[in-house]
């Protein structure tokens, strides 16, 4: 991994296992967007899909997500992490507003995942800053299983970081975000 490089901003499973406190093994990783997921009502195709082309689009000049999860396979605990590097800051950060404004006007919907499989999710916005949106979506009868996540402007990459599970990851999401933000270069 080159310094600087959106492979050496995220963390390995090592590094995710260590500050977690859990064993996480590599899931899947991606170099562009996956498309973005169904959502009903259709306005809130950025809530259900905050990792998806529906926020980071296709301008970006780099681009990778990782997702770990839990090391018995089950996904009782998933961690996702996504970096998108773009031409300016001005265009990563129009994303982090198109992304909290996305998160405001949606309260709740179906997600429909590209299995087919639909579940209903409630979204809250935990806090904001001028570079920075932190959020919850909880899955409807999924017995307190949640996903907790945080995005951030940095330079010009917007970053983000997600938790999910059965649980409050309010804040290792906060802390695995600095270790993210602190690997991006500009």
């Amino acid at each position: 991994m080159v310094a600087g490089t959106v492979h050496a901003a995220l963390l390995t499973p090592d590094e995710a296992s260590r500050l977690t406190g859990m064993t996480l093994t590599s899931s899947s990783v991606a170099s562009k967007p996956s498309p973005a997921l169904a959502a009903d009502p259709s306005s809130c195709a950025i809530a259900v899909g905050p990792t998806t082309q529906a926020v980071f689009g296709k301008d970006w000049t780099a681009f990778l997500s990782a997702t770990y999860q839990d090391a018995g396979g089950l996904g009782n605990y998933t961690m996702t992490q996504v970096v998108g590097v773009y031409p300016d800051r001005e265009k990563a950060g129009a994303l982090l507003r198109t992304l909290t404004a996305g998160l405001r006007s949606c309260s709740s919907a179906v997600r429909t995942d590209q299995d087919g499989r639909g579940s209903k999710w409630t979204y809250r916005i935990d806090g904001t800053t001028s570079n920075s949106v932190s959020w919850t979506a909880t899955q409807d009868g999924g017995n307190g299983w949640a996903c907790y996540r945080q995005a951030q402007l940095k330079g010009k990459s917007l970053l983000q970081v997600g938790i999910c599970e059965a649980g409050d990851g309010r804040s290792t999401v906060q802390a695995l975000t600095r270790r993210v933000a602190a690997e991006v270069r500009g």
